[in-house]
């Protein structure tokens, strides 16, 4: 039998479902994937439960985001490839972009399941930009697990059948015969051959299709079991790196003075040479968004940017206030459906005010210009857009362009843009060096992505123990998706201003919006208001203020009817999978048990991502608690507890899922209570993390219990951003509850006192000294 044959047999531990792939002409077994329509995971609608008055199906009930972004990866799906190393080991290229989320511990975790190889043994990459693989490339809407599923485990499975195959060639047994274990082939009479040995005679020369069949989930030995990430050692010992962690040759750090308003300009600079002339400064240079600065160390870059004594034009939103944008918003809401006779009305509007998807790690890169090429290194989450538009820029083609993907320390959305890899390229071609630019935070806060503010004007009609119709218009301040798909005609399209209010944010909305309760006729539509802000799509999109918005409504007509907000959920709630997770966190959370005065508990429900979750919370709004007295920081509220289930169809690591709602708690606690952006005379307030309110230790519940449910489906469906929506919305109904109010406005502290004493607007804030001085 030669090698390049395939297995006789499919071993008795692996299902008879077949995909196509292949094996890649290389020196060691290279196994490549195709995608197979069968394989989207589109599992069809789910069974409507008995209701007086049944809704009809809505656009994500039958296609969702989910599948669109699966959809668009099809046809490059073969370009994955999972390489063996004569080490034993294998290697995989991930076309994404690992921001913390511990993406590539859980394709490790899929490539050893289908090589039979232990975790510790899997190296997972990430891969540089690759132009070839178009919409495959690009880090979003919690679609990377779902998307990559069945091609990771297919290219996996390749390898272990050419392993098997050229085994059984060299010990002279049919293939049926061997087994495989922790990377070693074994024959009956004890014979054994480990993976590396066999990685080069497993080898073929000629690039050919092959089918292969995956292991069934009852076969499962690694998937869905808990596993630590892969990157924890390095994590914890301070030696995972980042983008300004890489010591590229001659890259100096470099930091930009910006201007005092969002898109000022630069007119004049009134002191180029004296600060050229400061200690350890080798550069300044005027680029398109301001000054740039090049020294030694970080420390002088900052005194050499604050020295600059630049004149700035004008910005785009000089006169904009939270007010002015609010009036905006109210002229461009779409007007309601007629409210239908013989039916009792709730109607409100919600306002939810800017908020930054600042990441904990700033924004940075890494650049290397020269005549006729450049190198990049930075988090991208769309590199390919990023290579092809920092060619562009640069006046390159784009194989001239490399764009590496570095690990990034957070995202919430922020590296679906690349403006510091672009700021980076052109202050590298400028200067002719290569450059290590950092982001100041105050910058980040100020010039970054927000999350648009945005208003949800909500009515529900019902009649007697029916809700009649449900109708919800959602305006915001326009979302930026001038990423596009993660490619460069795509996003030209996305800056049309046609393409992004017809397309882009309508396609995401009405893929990712929807109403999970029997509320006969029901409508939700979106209008966006282009108003010149930098925004994104903070982590969720517009689902947390959406559902937000929603289940505060789902709590007022269940008091009208006079139903318990859990009882009135259970009872609509289209389908027996949303129910269960309901009725897990009721019964953990002990809902309806007695709360004192001033405290209370909140439910509310959540379905995206081909899953759906649920979340219990518990809430302090006492005076106690609400005046507790922090320095620098504000108290208020206190979410005391929270249960949250999550149904993703297939988990594969339990425990990576765990961490993931966790953050997703924290982010919708956050949004509910306490971080938003003051914008005054166009420009943010908030230029810190002292000054942005995320949730505090403080703030921070102190009984936390996520469950995971078993699984429900043979695919796994999106858990990044799944944790904030349904966290925000049960947060806010636990406050509306315990206060007796019926909140509008979110956070809801964002009308109250500042809390904190702006930064200047003209430069940037020196460093502090006096860390010490306020540690506990």
């Amino acid at each position: 039998m030669h090698a390049d044959q395939p297995p006789d047999r499919v071993p008795t531990s692996i299902s008879r479902r077949r995909f196509l792939g292949y094996l890649v002409a290389a020196p060691t077994v290279v196994a490549a994937a195709q995608l197979g329509a069968e394989a989207l995971g589109m599992d069809g609608l789910v069974a409507t439960a008995a209701a007086s008055i049944p809704s009809l199906p809505e656009p994500s009930d039958l296609f969702d985001l989910t599948d669109l972004l699966t959809w668009a990866t099809k046809p490059t799906a073969n370009l994955v490839a999972v390489q063996m190393n004569t080490d034993g080991s294998a290697s995989f290229a991930l076309p994404r972009a690992e921001v913390g989320q511990g993406l590539t511990t859980s394709v490790a975790m899929l490539i050893a399941e289908e090589l039979d190889l232990p975790i510790a043994k899997v190296r997972v990459t990430l891969a540089d930009a690759r132009p070839e693989l178009v919409w495959n490339q690009i880090t979003g809407g919690s679609n990377s697990i779902h998307s990559l599923y069945t091609p990771v485990r297919t290219a996996a499975a390749i390898a272990r059948g050419q392993l098997l195959t050229a085994a059984a060639m060299q010990l002279g047994v049919p293939v049926s015969s061997l087994t495989t274990s922790n990377g070693v082939v074994r024959a009956p009479s004890g014979q054994s051959l480990t993976y590396g040995s066999l990685a080069r005679s497993g080898a073929v020369t000629q690039t050919r299709a092959v089918t292969v069949a995956l292991k069934s989930a009852a076969g499962f030995k690694v998937v869905g079991t808990p596993q630590s990430r892969v990157d924890a050692l390095e994590i914890v010992t301070g030696r995972k790196q980042f983008a300004m962690d890489l010591q590229i040759p001659g890259a100096l750090p470099t930091m930009v003075r910006r201007p005092p308003t969002i898109n000022g300009t630069v007119v004049a600079v009134a002191n180029l040479a004296a600060v050229r002339a400061m200690p350890g400064i080798t550069d300044v240079v005027v680029i398109p968004t301001g000054v740039a600065v090049r020294g030694a160390t970080f420390g002088q870059c900052l005194a050499g940017v604050n020295a600059l004594q630049v004149v700035w034009g004008k910005g785009t939103e000089d006169g904009q206030s939270d007010a002015t944008v609010a009036q905006e918003l109210k002229k461009a809401e779409l007007p309601m459906t007629p409210a239908l006779p013989l039916t009792k009305t709730l109607d409100d509007v919600f306002t939810f005010s800017f908020a930054s998807n600042s990441p904990l790690e700033t924004n940075c890169a890494v650049a290397d210009v020269r005549a006729g090429s450049a190198e990049i290194w930075s988090s991208l989450k769309t590199p390919i857009v990023a290579q092809e538009a920092i060619a562009q820029a640069l006046g390159l083609p784009i194989t001239a362009v490399k764009c590496h993907v570095v690990e990034g320390g957070g995202s919430f959305g922020r590296h679906l843009f690349f403006d510091a890899a672009l700021e980076a390229a052109q202050i590298s071609q400028a200067i002719g060096k290569p450059v290590k630019l950092m982001w100041h935070r105050t910058d980040d806060f100020r010039h970054g992505r927000t999350h648009p503010m945005c208003t949800s004007h909500v009515r529900i009609a019902y009649s007697g123990a029916n809700v009649v119709s449900f109708d919800q218009r959602h305006t915001s301040v326009s979302t930026d998706f001038s990423h596009g798909l993660g490619e460069i005609i795509s996003a030209y399209f996305a800056e049309i201003p046609e393409g992004n209010t017809l397309g882009y944010a309508q396609a995401v909305f009405n893929l990712s919006q929807n109403v999970p309760y029997n509320f006969g006729a029901t409508t939700q539509m979106l209008n966006e208001v282009d108003m010149g802000f930098h925004t994104g799509s903070m982590r969720n999109i517009y689902s947390p203020n959406v559902r937000c918005a929603m289940e505060l409504m789902v709590d007022r007509v269940a008091k009208a009817m006079a139903k318990d907000p859990y009882d009135f959920r259970h009872a609509f709630l289209k389908d027996d999978r949303s129910r269960a997770v309901l009725d897990k966190v009721a019964q953990v959370g002990q809902w309806g048990r007695p709360m004192t005065a001033g405290t209370a508990q909140g439910i509310a429900f959540h379905k995206e991502y081909k899953g759906v979750c649920a979340a219990l919370v518990e809430i302090d709004c006492r005076a106690a608690t609400v005046n507790r007295q922090i320095e620098d920081g504000v108290g208020g509220p206190r979410v005391t507890k929270v249960v949250f289930a999550v149904d993703v169809g297939l988990p594969v690591n339990p425990r990576g899922l765990e961490a993931q709602m966790l953050g997703g708690i924290t982010d919708g606690i956050a949004l509910a209570l306490t971080s938003s952006l003051h914008i005054q005379d166009g420009l943010p307030l908030e230029g810190s993390w002292d000054n942005y309110f995320y949730t505090r230790q403080w703030n921070v519940p102190p009984d936390v219990q996520i469950i995971v449910m078993p699984p429900t489906s043979s695919d796994p469906g999106g858990a990044g951003e799944f944790g904030v929506a349904a966290a925000f919305a049960a947060v806010a109904c636990a406050y509306a509850r315990a206060t007796g109010t019926n909140p509008t406005s979110f956070p809801i502290n964002h009308d109250g006192p500042l809390g904190f004493v702006p930064l200047p607007r003209s430069v940037l804030p020196p460093e502090p000294t006096d860390g010490l001085d306020h540690a506990f």
